[in-house]
Order: structure tokens, then sequence, then C-alpha cells
């Protein structure tokens, strides 16, 4: 029997999304191998008919989350799995992880209920490394040390539902956030969208929570190339249309990890956060935007506030127009 590896990462979709790196190299080291993945509620549509995980969990947090929880532990635990990896920081999954049966569980010290692991890391923000590579630790000493790019696998009727959109030369853009501060202002993606080539179609992306505010960026266009399909896609289809644009413009927030994961390019805005975090874009095709003055304000934390804490958001509104077309010249004709 071959062995069997249980990943867990129930934090948000970023996060999931990162979590395939390590899906990649267990993979490769382990190809007849049982890896299952343990997800939150939401982020499951992500693995879709993955090729390589076996089993999927989702955790349900709304509701009845205690309840779930418990539900999740009792699923979990009929399988003696060789090795969970815990890629989640926070006390809930310690709770599933020292409740597991496996023979090794690995994760990171910051976790409350590390003392049950047999295995710890340090996870340390800002340590030169990317969140792939802090995560590449948790099997380090059973796997080739191959840091890999975040992978996801949109299907064939993905792409054949997005044919119509990929008749002409187009750009995606992703211009919402999660958080206040990790979001470029409207005003700021206008004037880019002004200055675009007439050749270009515009997809507007992201969640149906978003479709209102992609909506006010799409009403100021009546010339037929700025199309809102926030909520209209679904996230292997966001992926798919991503990975053929001419360029992807997105905030520091789940959309640039869903450019990484199909290898497309990418062009990624920092407004309160930095590249040094170590969530920066990993595709082939990567560029970053972030004001060039130095602010002693910025970062001013790691996920971004709902207001600029010191009033001014100069993080967000001191990045120029020019910042934001130079990534596009290195594309086009």
């Amino acid at each position: 029997m071959g062995k069997r590896f249980l990943v867990i990462q129930t934090a948000f979709i970023g996060d999931a999304i990162l979590a395939t790196a390590l899906l990649e190299e267990l993979h490769l080291n382990y190809p007849d191998a049982q890896v299952d993945l343990l997800v939150r509620k939401g982020n499951e549509p992500l693995f879709e008919k993955h090729p390589f995980i076996h089993s999927l969990y989702v955790w349900d947090k709304s509701g009845s989350k205690v309840k779930n929880l418990y539900g999740i532990i009792s699923q979990i635990r009929k399988i003696r799995y060789d090795r969970v990896i815990n890629l989640h920081r926070f006390m809930s999954s310690g709770i599933i992880t020292a409740f597991t049966r496996a023979k090794e569980k690995a994760g990171f010290n910051k976790n409350p209920l590390s003392a049950f692991y047999t295995i710890k890391k340090e996870h340390v923000i800002g340590d030169g490394r990317h969140e792939v590579e802090r995560n590449a630790e948790l099997i380090s000493d059973i796997s080739a040390k191959r840091v890999h790019r975040p992978k996801i696998y949109p299907l064939d009727d993905h792409f054949q539902n997005l044919v119509k959109y990929k008749k002409h030369a187009y750009i995606c853009l992703a211009p919402t956030s999660v958080w206040f501060t990790k979001q470029l202002p409207k005003d700021k993606w206008l004037n880019l969208l002004t200055h675009l080539k007439d050749k270009y179609s515009v997809y507007l992306l992201g969640a149906p929570g978003d479709r209102d505010a992609c909506e006010e960026i799409a009403k100021y266009f009546t010339n037929g190339k700025v199309f809102n399909l926030a909520g209209r896609l679904n996230l292997l289809e966001s992926a798919a249309l991503m990975k053929d644009a001419v360029m992807n413009y997105v905030n520091d927030s789940a959309p640039m990890h869903l450019a990484s994961a199909v290898n497309a390019p990418v062009t990624a805005v920092f407004c309160s956060t930095v590249p040094a975090f170590g969530f920066g874009p990993l595709s082939d095709k990567s560029h970053l935007v972030e004001v060039n003055e130095s602010l002693d304000c910025r970062p001013c934390g790691l996920h971004g506030y709902s207001k600029c804490p010191e009033g001014h958001f100069k993080c967000a509104k001191n990045i120029t127009i020019d910042q934001l077309i130079e990534p596009l010249k290195y594309y086009e004709d």
C-alpha cells in the first residue's frame, strides 16, 4: 500500500491555492500515494476533478462550526495517515491535527497546539522566502526539496465555456479585495482603463459580492470593450480566462494567486502590504507595482484594514498611471 498524506489548509482562497504547490511536490515524490486535502467550505470548487487529490474534505465554518469540526475529525480519524501536514497556523486546525491517528503530524510552531506535532517548523513572515517555500519545509525531510509554483487544473469544459470571450486580445482586471487598504482605488483603475488601447477587451473579475463594485467601473465605458463578469464565472473558469489574457491586473488578493496557479501574466498591485511578506505572484511573467516613495507607515499590517490607519492612504493614491501601464509594454507589438 502506498503512503497516505493529508494536507490541511482551512484559511482563505489564496492560502488554499498556495497549498497546491505542496501537493505538486508530494505527487512527484510519491506518485502512488493517497494525497487528501482539507479546505474550508467555499474553496472546494478550486479542486473539482483535481488529477491527484484522492479525497477532498470540506469544513463548513458557518452555522454549526464546532459541530461540523467534530464531524470532520470523525471522518479523518477513520484513516491512519502516514503524515498530516497542517499549513494553517491557528487553533482550529491544530485541534484537527492533534486528534488524527497519523504517524507523523507536521505543522508550524505558531499553532497553539503545536505541542502535539511530531514535526514543527518556524514560520516567519518576511524571512526572505515565499509562503510556498515556508510550506515546503514541512516535507523537506521526505522530499527532494523542490519548490513548485502553485497549480490548479481548469477542465476542458471551463475553457470551452470561455471561447466567446477569447476571440480578440483581452485583459483581465480584478479590482477588489476583502481589505480596503489592499485595494487600489476605483479612480486609479478607471485611469488605467482609459489609457488602454481599444484593441483590448477588458473583463472585470470577482466574486458575486464584487459585482456592484465592478459595475461602478464598467458603467463609465460605453465602447463595448469593458465587461463585468464578477459573479458570473466560477474560480476555475476565472483562472482559465486569466491564463490566455495579455495581462491580468490584480491587487494583493486571491486573483493574484489564481494567476500564479495557471502561470498567467500578472501585474500585482501592493498598497498597504508588501511583497516581502512572501505572498507575491509566482507566474513567469510577473510584475510588481507599489508606491515609489518610502512611507514610514507601510506596511501597516499583514492583512490590511477597512480604512487607512493614517487617513491619507498614500500607499495607494501615490501609485501612478505610468507604473500601471509599464508592464503591458512588454507584451504589445
